[in-house]
C-alpha cells in the first residue's frame, strides 16, 4: 500500500505579519469647532477703558442729550426694559432719590428705554421722578451699547432691553459696567463708582 500523501504543514506558508498598531494611519487631529457665541453677562456692552459710543437722544424735559453734550461731566447710562413696570419704577425712584448726590459727585443719571417720550412724562409724573428719562424708539443706541437682546420668558424667545447699566468719566470714557442689574441696592452702588472716579 503506497503511503497518503503528507498534509501539507499549516506552517508551510507563513501567515502575513500583523502591520504594527503604529502603523495604521493616524487619524486626523479633530479640529477644534468654533466656540459657540455664549451670552455672557454684558458680552456685547461697551468696553471697559474704551470710549463710549456716540448717540444723541430726546430727552423727558424737552432737551436732546449727546455723548458731546455730556463732556466735563461723569454720566451714568441706565438702560431698562420699560416705563412703569415694577422694576423698573423701583430702579427710577432709587437713582431719583440720589440725585442730589449725584449732582455732587459732577454726575448726570440718564434713564434709557424705547418708550416714546409721551410714556416717559407720564412716567416720571406718576412717580416723581427726576432723573432725565431719554428716548431710543429706533433702537440704534441700545444695539450700539450691546443691551438689545434675546430674552426668554416661560419658554417664549424675544427680543427685549437687558436691563444693564454703564458709568462714563468726564473725557466719554466707559469706566464701569454692570450688566444683567438686579434692581435693590444698584443705586446705591453706581452712586459709590461715580464718587470714587
Amino acid at each position: 500500500m503506497g503511503k497518503a500523501p503528507a498534509k501539507k504543514s499549516s506552517a508551510a506558508k507563513p501567515k502575513a505579519a500583523a502591520k504594527p498598531k503604529s502603523a495604521a494611519k493616524p487619524k486626523a487631529a479633530a479640529k477644534p469647532k468654533p466656540a459657540a457665541k455664549a451670552k455672557t453677562a454684558g458680552a456685547g456692552l461697551p468696553a471697559e477703558g474704551k470710549k463710549a459710543p456716540a448717540f444723541s437722544l430726546p430727552a423727558d424735559d424737552g432737551s436732546t442729550v449727546s455723548l458731546k453734550s455730556l463732556a466735563g461731566k461723569k454720566a451714568v447710562l441706565y438702560f431698562y426694559p420699560k416705563d412703569d413696570t415694577p422694576g423698573c419704577t423701583t430702579e427710577g425712584i432709587a437713582f431719583s432719590a440720589l440725585k442730589k448726590k449725584f449732582d455732587a459727585a459732577n454726575t448726570v443719571v440718564l434713564g434709557i428705554s424705547k418708550d416714546s417720550i409721551e410714556k416717559h412724562c407720564k412716567f416720571r409724573d406718576k412717580h416723581s421722578l427726576t432723573v432725565r428719562l431719554l428716548s431710543d424708539e429706533e433702537g440704534k443706541m441700545l444695539e450700539s451699547y450691546g443691551v438689545w437682546t434675546e430674552k426668554s420668558l416661560y419658554g417664549r424667545k424675544f427680543m427685549g432691553i437687558e436691563r444693564s447699566t454703564v458709568l462714563i468719566d468726564e473725557k466719554g470714557v466707559v469706566r464701569k459696567v454692570w450688566p444683567k442689574v438686579k434692581v435693590n441696592g444698584h443705586a446705591d452702588e453706581v452712586l459709590a463708582a461715580a464718587q470714587a472716579l
